[in-house]
């Protein structure tokens, strides 16, 4: 059984991360924040979920322990396999995700590719008690410098000046262009937000 890997990522292509290590090249499935990380020639080390079955033998590789772990969880959930598993890790970090499921936030974890809102209920039923512990123990420090993070974003900023929470804020600019001054990013933002 791989645990992890450390090489250097070779290649990057349109679904995986080539890692080489020892002079092998190692096909990683990651998360897009992962994928975002991982700069070609740069040398990492990789926590790595092996799925073996009689036609293949694929490869998750994750940055963080915490990642591979809600990962696993994920897989628990009847209907989730891996690459659904990777499609819901890839909408927001493992903390953030961790907390849509323990705030039994359906609408988030239905922004993942090819994820209807049975399976997202099903994840939340499944994960809640699990996950929400896992989060509690984060510590308020950590949930305070997340939002102090999101905070940092004037878009966010003026949303919760108007009343609004800061989850649903940064939740509802989400889809909106980062490009954009922040004016039209609250315009747009504000069409999304609950009546």
């Amino acid at each position: 059984m791989i645990a992890t890997l450390t090489g250097v990522v070779s290649e990057k292509t349109a679904d995986m991360v080539i890692l080489e290590a020892s002079g092998v090249g190692y096909g990683l499935f990651v998360t897009a924040d992962d994928y975002s990380h991982l700069i070609v020639k740069d040398k990492v080390k990789v926590y790595i979920y092996e799925y073996i079955r009689e036609q293949a033998h694929d490869l998750f590789g994750f940055l963080e322990k915490d990642t591979k772990a809600l990962f696993e969880q994920l897989l628990a959930v009847n209907g989730v396999g891996p690459k659904m598993a990777l499609a819901i890790l890839s909408i927001a970090s493992a903390q953030a995700l961790r907390h849509a499921i323990a705030d039994a936030d359906v609408a988030f974890i239905t922004q993942a590719n090819g994820v209807g809102k049975r399976l997202a209920e099903r994840v939340v039923v499944e994960l809640k008690d699990k996950v929400g512990l896992h989060a509690a123990d984060l510590g308020s420090s950590t949930l305070l410098s997340a939002e102090s993070r999101l905070l940092s974003d004037d878009a966010v900023a003026a949303l919760v000046s108007l009343g609004y929470n800061v989850a649903d804020a940064a939740k509802a600019l989400q889809p909106v262009d980062k490009t954009l001054p922040t004016e039209k990013r609250v315009t747009q933002a504000l069409k999304r937000m609950p009546s």
